[in-house]
C-alpha cells in the first residue's frame, strides 16, 4: 500500500471520502426536490456583488497593465526615435549639446511616468485584489459546510421519524448536527461581516487607482510639452541657422559678380575721387580706393572681419595679394578709426554687398 502524505492518516483519509460522496449526495437529493436545500437571499445577494467585483478589479487590473505595457512600448519607440536624432545631429549643427540634454531629459521622463504608475496606482490595486482569493476560498468552505448542515439536519430528521427509533444513533445524528451548525454559522457569519466592507472598499480603491494615474497624466503631459517646446525651438534655430548659410552664399556669389564688373570699369578709367566727411570737404587718404556706407549691420564671426552698424562709412583698401581677396568682400578700415588713430591696424574684411559706395 503506498504510504500516506504527511499527517494525513487512514482514517482522515476515510472520513474525508465519506464527507465527499454525503455531499454529493445531498446535491443530487436536492436538486431532485427529495430534499430541502438551506437558502438565504441576503447573504447570496453579497456573494453576487462579491463576484461582480472581483470581475471588475480584475479588468481593470488586466486594462491597467496593458496600458503600462504600451507606456513602456512608447517609452522604447521615443528612446530610439531620440537616439536617432542625436546621433545624425551634427556637432556644428545649431544647440547641439541642448539637443543631448533634452535627449537624456525626455528619456528620463518616461522612466519615471512608468515607475510611478506601477508604483502608485498598480500596486495598489494589486493589494487589493489580493485578499480576493482567500474570501473566494472561504466562500466555497462555507458551501460545502452547508451541504455538511443540510445533510446532519435531513439524516437527524429521517431518524426521528423512524418506526424503530435508535436513541443512541439518534443522540450521535444530534451531536454531529449541532457541529455542523456551529462550524457553518461561524464562517457564515464572518463573511456577513467582511464582505460588505469590502464591497464598500471598492471606491476608495478606485478613486485611488484613477486619482493617481490621473495626477501621473497631467504631470507627464505637462513636463513633455515642455520639452517638445524646447524641441520645437532647436529645430527652428537650425533651420534658420541653415537658411543663414544660404543666404550668405548666395550674396557672396552675387556680390563676386558685382565686384568683378567694379574692377573692370576701374581697370579701364581712373579711379574717381571722393570726399571724407569729416566737417568738410577733403579727397581720400593715400592709400584708399574709394568709401562705402554700410547699408546692413554686420556681425563678425572671425577675427579678420569688421563689424558694421547700418550708417558707419568704411574705407577700402586694396588686398596686398590680390589672389587672397575672396569674391564679394572687401578689405577696409572704418572712417572713424582712421581720423582718431591715422593708422590701419584694425582693418578687416566685410561683405561688398552689405555696403553702398558713395
Amino acid at each position: 500500500m503506498a504510504e500516506l502524505g504527511k499527517g494525513v492518516t487512514a482514517g482522515k483519509l476515510a472520513l474525508n471520502v465519506q464527507k465527499r460522496l454525503n455531499r454529493a449526495q445531498e446535491k443530487v437529493l436536492q436538486k431532485l426536490g427529495k430534499a430541502d436545500e438551506t437558502r438565504d437571499s441576503a447573504f447570496e445577494e453579497l456573494v453576487a456583488n462579491f463576484n461582480k467585483q472581483m470581475t471588475e478589479g480584475s479588468k481593470v487590473q488586466r486594462d491597467l497593465k496593458a496600458y503600462l505595457v504600451a507606456v513602456k512600448a512608447m517609452h522604447d519607440a521615443s528612446r530610439r526615435l531620440q537616439d536617432c536624432l542625436a546621433d545624425m545631429y551634427e556637432p556644428d549643427w545649431f544647440g547641439k549639446e541642448e539637443l543631448d540634454a533634452q535627449v537624456e531629459d525626455t528619456d528620463t521622463l518616461w522612466m519615471d511616468y512608468h515607475q510611478n504608475l506601477t508604483d502608485k496606482s498598480l500596486l495598489g490595486l494589486d493589494t487589493y485584489l489580493a485578499q480576493f482569493p482567500e474570501i473566494k476560498a472561504r466562500l466555497a468552505k462555507r458551501d460545502r459546510k452547508l451541504v455538511d448542515f443540510d445533510s446532519a439536519r435531513h439524516h437527524f430528521a429521517s431518524l426521528q421519524k423512524g418506526k424503530k427509533k435508535d436513541e443512541a444513533k439518534i443522540a450521535k445524528a444530534e451531536e454531529e448536527l449541532g457541529r455542523a451548525q456551529r462550524i457553518f454559522e461561524e464562517l457564515n457569519v464572518e463573511l456577513q461581516d467582511e464582505l460588505p466592507v469590502l464591497w464598500d472598499s471598492r471606491v476608495g480603491v478606485y478613486v485611488g487607482t484613477f486619482q493617481s494615474l490621473a495626477g501621473h497624466q497631467e504631470k507627464f503631459h505637462r513636463e513633455m510639452s515642455k520639452l517638445s517646446h524646447n524641441l520645437n525651438d532647436i529645430m527652428t534655430k537650425l533651420e534658420e541657422q541653415q537658411q543663414l548659410k544660404k543666404d550668405a552664399t548666395a550674396a557672396a556669389k552675387k556680390g563676386g559678380s558685382k565686384s568683378e564688373e567694379a574692377n573692370h570699369s576701374q581697370a579701364s578709367s581712373p579711379a574717381p575721387k571722393s570726399s571724407v566727411t569729416n566737417g568738410a570737404d577733403a579727397e581720400l587718404p593715400p592709400g584708399f580706393l574709394y568709401k562705402v556706407k554700410a547699408v546692413h549691420e554686420y556681425t563678425a564671426t572671425d577675427n579678420d572681419e569688421l563689424e558694421l552698424k547700418v550708417g558707419d562709412a568704411v574705407l577700402v583698401l586694396a588686398f596686398d595679394n590680390p589672389e587672397e581677396q575672396d569674391d564679394g568682400w572687401l578689405l577696409g578700415v572704418k572712417e572713424a578709426h582712421w581720423f582718431l588713430k591715422k593708422d590701419i591696424s584694425a582693418k578687416g574684411v566685410f561683405p561688398e554687398n552689405f555696403t553702398q559706395k558713395v
